[in-house]
């Protein structure tokens, strides 16, 4: 339905809440007619779950009810909308378009699947709100577009609680999943990429957006992320299958997912008697369709042939669902009683033009044989004048092009030009190294009457006929293919499923299997998941930088139910900054289904991403650095469960050192009385005193040699913490400080850390029994989790029981 939108969005989306804070939200996308349903609770007043939606959907249109004053000084969703996406359009409906009862009729007769698969049928009282949302923006799309949607056609999904992992739209920005924060890297030429750009390799549109969508919200399913990653074990291993699959995916048309919304959605209006000047444009992306569509069907063999002996469920599924579904050969069938054998899909303007015009088989329609003829002389007559441009002004060069916006146009190479260019040229473009004009035999200036005469009309606006010609073939081929088309609908569901298949396709093998096979063999490897075990990383590597840095130091992480805190201590420029955003998109990249940057892996699923990073003032929101960090901390607080990633970056720094000592000491020991984990980065060597009192905090160190007043970073991370003597004044140093400012500051340092020492020595007598009680019931957790056999597992048990003794012994 949206024809030229590329790769920009083509979602609209309604939001409606009510006075308990909950939203609900329904988002349609006009390109590949799915309707995506969400109802939850927000717990921030900044509306930060809707916040990460509006940057999920990236909306052309939001639809909102008539603006209320929002209560709890709680900003309101029509005003986010506003700020988040000022240059969006937005529609402000009726409150009473937003009707829940006739959203669910709606959807039940809209819907692909049954209520029941969507979970929709026995709870939707309660998510009435995304329903309401439903039922404005279907109004909306059938008034504005006029159109009416074919029952049975929409792929629809509800999301009820976020179902996929969570990523707020401060840590996307943080992470860099989508656009990097800055361009370039310093000291170097190579340009840095996002995780999204890193692995957009896909060949068609619908395969790009599946990645994007997959890395906003990566998967919870286990079961899912494992049949993923058979089939990518399956590609790997065989590569008659990988280039066979790569093959394939080519003869299918890059717009093939776009082709949907053609039969989903029906126009109000189709009989000869409106078929106004409008609806020529209406009639050629039609045809357009159908050529598309049988293309797309004429692919369907060579990739039924890949795919049988394939092994992996997801690929044995795709052959069982698409490949042996009769209904594709049938829909293939009525294609070719109509259309000729020989049209096929291009995106070369003239000749797409020439297959639109000679669709339907001749003799179909005797009116259309008229105006195809008519095509034909104009298209000839347009030739022999380029012909006769060539003779008459010694111009053997000259070509005549074609775009669908000018028509015809001539192009001249300068070289060709002897002096001045013949007067007879209009229009004079200079287009680099080549000259485009037109004439006014052929340029577009009038539509002619249908009765001139043959003479003139031989020697005038030819484009103007051309194009006249060509219009009249496409509104009198669509007459034609009005029955076709309403036969192509009864099977609609069919065609949805192939462009879903087609996508997931485009992304597993063009983007994740062909982004493996670049890297170097077993520098990637597959993830093994729990639902509740450790998140353990062996030397695993930042997935976009390691491609520009080659001598990329590896590093793991190990966090668990008996040590769920990491605190990771270093100098400013030793690695951690890089460090958390390595392990945060390597769960990513797990989680959506790709191997990953590490010798092994065994992660616990994340059911939410939670980052503190950066230090930056918030002015549209008029916030300073410090509030800023705050707001950030209350909203991970308020949302954190026992399955969710946090990392930070710094806190406290903005304000007074006692403050932000106490607010992230604080922070960390509410972090660490939950489940889950926890990386911590800070320079606040303070904060080490945790582990002495909480066994189940780990102290980590980025390693670093100090020689001469010089610091040589190792980006090494090691167990414990290391004190690192005056880092802070080597760099002010260095940075032209007075001498005399710099030793004053380093005495004053020293006292304070002589103070600090001694009272973690009392800290760590004082809990020493704990810490070695704890050591071994963290042992005994791995040991939960271990896949040794029995006889090994005794030996591990032995040994712990007697390590434990001698500890306590040595005690005494």
């Amino acid at each position: 339905m949206e024809e030229d939108a590329g790769e920009r969005s083509s979602f609209v989306v309604g939001f409606i809440e009510n006075r308990a804070k909950e939203v609900g939200v329904a988002a349609f996308d006009l390109r590949s007619a799915s309707l995506h349903l969400s109802q939850y609770i927000e717990t921030s007043s900044s509306y930060q779950n809707t916040k990460t939606l509006l940057q999920f959907y990236e909306p052309m249109v939001i639809i909102v009810s008539p603006n209320k004053l929002a209560e709890d000084g709680m900003v309101g969703v029509s005003q986010l909308a506003d700020r988040v996406c000022p240059s969006t359009k937005k529609v402000i409906m009726a409150r009473g378009c937003f009707d829940d009862t006739r959203g669910a009729v709606l959807v039940k007769g809209l819907a692909a699947k049954e209520l029941s698969a969507l979970g929709l049928d026995s709870y939707y009282k309660q998510y009435y709100l995304c329903l309401a949302a439903a039922a404005a923006t279907i109004k909306w799309i059938e008034a504005e577009k006029g159109v009416i949607i074919t029952n049975h056609s929409l792929m629809v999904t509800f999301n009820g609680s976020f179902d996929h992992m969570n990523i707020d739209s401060t840590s996307v920005q943080n992470l860099e999943i989508i656009e990097p924060m800055h361009s370039s890297l310093l000291g170097s030429n190579n340009k840095k990429r996002s995780l999204f750009h890193m692995l957009k390799t896909t060949r068609t549109i619908g395969g790009t957006r599946l990645l994007r969508a997959n890395l906003l919200q990566p998967l919870k399913d286990i079961e899912t992320i494992n049949t993923r990653l058979d089939c990518l074990d399956e590609l790997m291993s065989n590569e008659q299958l990988f280039f066979g699959l790569s093959q394939a995916l080519r003869k299918f048309p890059k717009e093939t997912d776009r082709v949907l919304c053609h039969f989903c959605f029906k126009p109000k209006r189709v009989t000869n008697d409106v078929l106004a000047s409008d609806n020529g444009r209406r009639s050629q992306i039609m045809i357009s369709s159908i050529i598309l569509l049988k293309t797309a069907l004429d692919a369907l063999p060579l990739l039924s042939k890949v795919l049988k002996e394939a092994k992996s469920c997801l690929l044995g599924n795709v052959y069982k669902t698409v490949c042996e579904n009769e209904k594709y050969t049938s829909i293939r069938k009525r294609i070719g009683e109509v259309i000729d054998d020989d049209v096929l899909h291009t995106r070369v303007p003239f000749v797409a033009r020439t297959q639109q015009c000679f669709a339907v088989k001749a003799g179909a329609d005797g009116l259309l044989d008229m105006a195809r003829r008519s095509f034909c002389d104009t298209s000839e007559a347009i030739h022999s004048l380029a012909n006769k441009y060539r003779q008459d002004f010694k111009l053997p060069n000259l070509k005549i092009p074609f775009n669908n916006r000018q028509g015809f146009y001539f192009s001249i190479s300068q070289k060709d030009i002897q002096g001045k260019l013949p007067g007879k040229f209009i229009q004079v473009v200079k287009h680099g190294n080549n000259i485009h004009c037109s004439s006014l035999e052929l340029a577009s200036v009038a539509i002619l009457s249908l009765l001139i005469d043959a003479v003139v009309f031989l020697h005038s606006q030819l484009n103007v006929r051309n194009k006249s010609a060509a219009k009249e073939c496409w509104l009198r081929t669509a007459l034609c293919l009005e029955a076709l088309m309403d036969a192509i609908r009864e099977d609609v569901s069919v065609l949805t499923v192939l462009s879903e298949v087609l996508c997931l396709l485009d992304m597993m093998v063009n983007s994740f299997a062909h982004t493996i096979s670049t890297k170097p063999v077993d520098r990637y490897t597959r993830a093994r998941f729990t639902c509740d075990g450790p998140l353990a990383i062996d030397s695993g590597r930042h997935p976009i930088l390691e491609s520009i840095h080659n001598d990329f130091i590896p590093n793991g992480i190990f966090l668990s139910e008996a040590s769920n805190v990491a605190i990771v201590m270093g100098p400013n420029m030793s690695g951690k900054s890089t460090y958390l955003q390595q392990v945060c998109l390597i769960v990513i990249l797990a989680q959506i289904g790709c191997y990953i940057p590490a010798r092994f892996a065994t992660l616990k699923v994340v059911d939410r991403i939670f980052t503190r990073m950066g230090t930056m003032d918030s002015l549209e929101s008029n916030s300073s650095t410090f509030m800023t960090e705050m707001t950030e901390m209350a909203f991970i607080m308020q949302n954190v469960s026992h399955r969710s990633l946090i990392v930070m970056d710094e806190l406290g720094r903005a304000t007074s050192s006692s403050d932000g000592f106490a607010i992230a000491w604080s922070c960390c020991e509410h972090l660490l009385a939950l489940k889950a984990y926890s990386i911590f980065a800070t320079h606040m060597e303070s904060l080490s005193a945790l582990s002495t009192m909480y066994p189940n905090v780990k102290i980590l160190h980025f390693d670093v040699d100090v020689k001469n007043n010089r610091m040589d970073f190792k980006f090494q991370l090691k167990d414990g913490s290391r004190h690192v003597p005056h880092y802070g004044l080597m760099l002010a140093g260095v940075a032209g400080l007075p001498s005399s400012v710099v030793e004053t500051a380093k005495r004053i340092t020293s006292r304070i850390t002589e103070k600090e020492m001694k009272r973690m020595e009392v800290n760590c007598r004082q809990y020493e029994d704990v810490q070695l009680t704890y050591r071994v019931a963290q042992r005994l957790m791995c040991l939960k989790y271990s896949d040794q056999d029995e006889d090994s597992l005794r030996e591990a048990l032995q040994n712990l029981k007697e390590s434990y003794v001698g500890g306590k012994a040595l005690d005494k």
